[in-house]
């Protein structure tokens, strides 16, 4: 009898709940709404959820529930209208008990929709759409209002997050997503290393994957969890090498932005730049599985290819740079793998070697194009002002590998500028660096014109060797 009676309800009820949705999209009225008129659509919301609540119990369809649904969408319509710039009616709907009422609604519509004989053939479209607007209520009564947002999170994390960001409708995963995003704070991220809340991470960062449209999924990994390196070295251990390129290549938008860094945030890029040069370190050889793999497909080569890139980046900074420097390993790493890779490519041809004329479109979008350019670049980074790693360049035999690899090369763009950067950061107040290089020159071991085409030659100065810009030649 509980359940007609809610199916009553609902029909009569309909109607002038849509009347009202409508009037709460004005300013002036959702200003002035009474309590009352909130009161009535918190009752109707605790009818519903005990009809819905008796349905699942007994196993039984409610009764037209096409109207009950509608009629839960409406009701959220209208409070989701009415908390839109206006505070008090955040608060009023808060302290009538609302987000609570909400959440253990969402509960119930994920019961109903998991007993699919209780939904109607034809009904799901309604469900989804109740769904939708429960949880845009959600977020606008949380959204700029710290107390709801506490409220909020109290009531719903992680469950509510864990049962909808899964779900297949792409609409109701955004909106769980701004939910989130909306409660997000630092001390509520560290809440998510919990094992039981771990996994409401790994499903954000799956939802930017695979829907790359997803704005707040977006925000909620690059202003958030991207925030507590905790977090990133306990995602990357657990995320497939798919899945840690999707990381990484959002670190590296991260990590690439040149607005001024605070010393919050400074502290934040050490962490990642420390723990992802040991990343490198360990699996800097995976990229060598390129050499055999023309399809590229190989996806934890691709992961090094990626590490390198957010590394290059951060060592373009001197915020992160003296610490990068200062790294035992991730010079020589850098060195041994430019070594190989360029071993590699001279025993066979494969997207490491050398070459003048691309035909192929596979080729020009391999992911390793460039990798040698980028290996080079950050050799140069390492070296920069640095006496030590200058001379573990020497002493790992790296100049005559920089120069050996400072030629025109297709599958690596730049490749000649980089050289030149590298060069003369591994030469800059080196005299024996310089003098190798003058003695490879003379040996013949370092042609005049491989210098030449990075626009540098050797001078002696008052018995002192100094690599500068080659002097043009009159045309």
């Amino acid at each position: 009898m509980a359940a007609a009676g809610a199916v009553s309800l609902c029909s009569a009820r309909l109607e002038s709940v849509r009347a009202l949705s409508g009037q709460l999209r004005e300013a002036r009225r959702r200003e002035v709404a009474e309590e009352g008129v909130f009161r009535d659509l918190l009752e109707i919301l605790t009818s519903a959820s005990r009809a819905i609540e008796q349905s699942c119990r007994d196993s039984c369809g409610l009764a037209d529930v096409d109207t009950c649904l509608l009629l839960v969408a409406e009701c959220f319509r209208c409070l989701r209208n009415a908390c839109v710039q206006c505070a008090r009616n955040q608060h009023l709907l808060r302290n009538l008990g609302l987000i609570s009422t909400s959440v253990h609604l969402i509960k119930l519509l994920h019961g109903m929709q998991v007993k699919e004989e209780l939904l109607l053939p034809g009904k799901a479209w309604d469900f989804f759409k109740a769904l939708r607007c429960s949880l845009q209520f959600l977020g606008n009564i949380a959204a700029g209002n710290g107390d709801s947002q506490n409220s909020l999170w109290k009531c719903a994390f992680p469950d509510l997050f864990l049962t909808c960001l899964p779900y297949s409708d792409r609409r109701v995963v955004a909106y769980c997503c701004m939910v989130l995003f909306t409660c997000l704070d630092p001390g509520k991220v560290g809440e998510l290393l919990h094992p039981r809340n771990f996994a409401v991470a790994l499903h954000v960062l799956r939802v930017y994957r695979e829907q790359l449209e997803s704005e707040w999924s977006l925000l909620i990994v690059t202003d958030h969890l991207l925030q507590c390196p905790e977090l990133v070295k306990a995602l990357y251990a657990k995320l497939s090498n798919q899945e840690r390129v999707t990381l990484l290549e959002l670190m590296l938008v991260k990590v690439s932005e040149k607005s001024s860094v605070g010393s919050e945030e400074l502290e934040v890029l050490e962490s990642h730049a420390t723990f992802l040069a040991g990343c490198f370190q360990e699996q800097c050889g995976a990229v060598l599985r390129f050499a055999a793999a023309p399809q590229a497909q190989d996806q934890e080569a691709l992961v090094t290819v990626r590490l390198l890139d957010v590394l290059c980046e951060l060592t373009s900074s001197s915020g992160q740079l003296d610490r990068l420097q200062a790294l035992p390993g991730l010079l020589e790493a850098a060195v041994d793998t430019l070594r190989l890779t360029h071993l590699a490519g001279k025993q066979a041809v494969n997207v490491f070697t050398a070459t003048h004329a691309v035909t192929g479109q596979e080729e020009v979008s391999h992911p390793a194009v460039g990798f040698k350019s980028h290996l080079i670049r950050l050799i140069g980074n390492l070296c920069y002002k640095n006496k030590e790693n200058q001379d573990k360049v020497y002493e790992l035999d790296g100049i005559p590998l920089i120069l050996d690899n400072c030629s025109i090369d297709d599958n690596n763009p730049f490749v000649n500028q980089w050289a030149v950067f590298a060069i003369r950061n591994v030469t800059e107040q080196n005299e024996r660096n310089q003098e190798l290089i003058a003695g490879l020159e003379e040996q013949g071991l370092a042609e005049g014109s491989a210098l030449g085409s990075m626009g540098l030659e050797m001078d002696k100065r008052e018995g002192r060797l100094i690599l500068r810009s080659a002097r043009k030649k009159p045309s």
